[in-house]
């Protein structure tokens, strides 16, 4: 039982408030929330693009399918695992730190940073690439602007959960907000003060704000990065260069962030892995200049192997149809057959009726002709 209505209002924008409910539906008698519908739905959204893209890379639809359903199981395991740990670590006094146990029993509580889902994710597609002997870098370009694709709409799910929001604005941002949840944060309650006039102490919606820097970052990938591609892994150092750099100012709005000491610690990754990527794209299109090694999708192997794939595609069709056939035959066949108790076919019992019908006109025929023969004997 709700004893407060939920809502969030931007009032520099529109007056009057947004009613939302962090509960979609039950299901079963579970509730099944908002926040993991809108990261199922980015998910499969992103997957979908990484599947109808993979050929440009030069990778198998089938091979991508595989690996990249391994990547997201380990890594939602990874983002859970990874916000677990710099909770604890955060909070080493509190009574509801996570244990191995609790930390899936109490998934419903929220708690995932994309940093740990990226980490763990990657690392299980290294090691899935390795297995199936496909390549790793081609899949990381992929990946890329799928993992925008479902970081922009999943960040919509901490809209409606009012969580991940910045710290209070000026008051005069037009689209600063407030809701039921963020007027008890106690950073809101300390920037009301004694002053009763300010009843309104709006936040940055830094939800909104990643949201939208992601939606960019896939399109300058999806129309720009992708056609200036030069070698492996490039799209993915793009992403991350990207994704870094505009975490790294989110991070610094926010007001809920995992720390280690004083430092925050997506603020300490984005900016590292960011510089980082930049370093490496410089150097790999140097180098790649210098050795004019070619793309992964312009090679003999990767040729090769969709020759092999398209082969047993077609070779596949083909038994499937031989299939379809033998069963229609049989079928046709079997219609053809009526039940009988002598368990005769109705072409077999249409056979003997005419065989019989023959015989008995044959008889007739002759009867007549001996009737003949009697009267045409007694007229001489």
């Amino acid at each position: 039982m709700r004893l407060l209505k939920e809502s969030v209002e931007f009032p520099n924008l529109f007056s009057g408030d947004i009613e939302i409910d962090r509960v979609a539906f039950k299901l079963f008698g579970l509730d099944i929330y908002w926040y993991g519908i809108l990261i199922a739905l980015g998910v499969v959204l992103g997957f979908l693009y990484a599947m109808k893209h993979s050929k440009k890379v030069g990778l198998i639809s089938d091979n991508v399918f595989d690996i990249a359903f391994i990547g997201i199981i380990v890594g939602f395991i990874g983002a859970r695992a990874y916000f677990c740990l710099f909770y604890n670590l955060m909070n080493p006094e509190a009574d509801n730190k996570y244990n191995l146990i609790t930390m899936f029993t109490k998934i419903h509580d929220g708690g995932l940073a994309i940093y740990g889902g990226i980490i763990f994710g990657v690392i299980a597609a290294l090691i899935a690439c390795k297995v199936k002997k496909s390549p790793f870098l081609p899949l990381l370009d992929i990946a890329a602007p799928a993992i925008l694709i479902g970081q922009s709409i999943g960040r919509w799910g901490n809209f409606i959960n009012q969580e991940c929001y910045g710290a209070p604005t000026a008051g005069n941002l037009p689209w600063g907000m407030t809701g039921t949840k963020i007027a008890l944060d106690p950073i809101v309650i300390e920037a009301m003060g004694s002053n009763a006039e300010k009843t309104n102490v709006l936040v940055h919606p830094c939800f909104l704000y990643e949201s939208l820097w992601c939606i960019v970052g896939f399109l300058l990938i999806h129309f720009v990065a992708n056609k200036i591609r030069s070698f492996d892994g490039e799209v993915f150092l793009y992403f991350v260069l990207w994704y870094g750099s505009g975490r790294a100012w989110i991070e610094a709005l926010r007001t809920d962030s995992l720390y280690a000491g004083s430092l925050k610690i997506s603020q300490v990754i984005a900016i590292a892995s960011a510089v980082l990527a930049l370093i490496m794209i410089i150097y790999f299109r140097i180098f790649t200049k210098k050795e004019q090694k070619p793309l992964y999708v312009n090679t003999d192997l990767s040729r090769e192997r969709f020759e092999l794939f398209e082969k047993k595609i077609k070779l596949d069709n083909e038994k499937s149809d031989a299939k379809k056939a033998v069963k229609k035959a049989k079928k046709e066949a079997s219609q053809k057959i009526a039940p009988s108790i002598l368990g005769e076919s109705v072409e077999d019992s249409e056979t003997k009726d005419n065989e019989i019908q023959k015989n008995n006109e044959d008889e007739t025929n002759d009867k007549n002709e001996n009737n003949n023969e009697d009267k045409g004997g007694q007229e001489k």
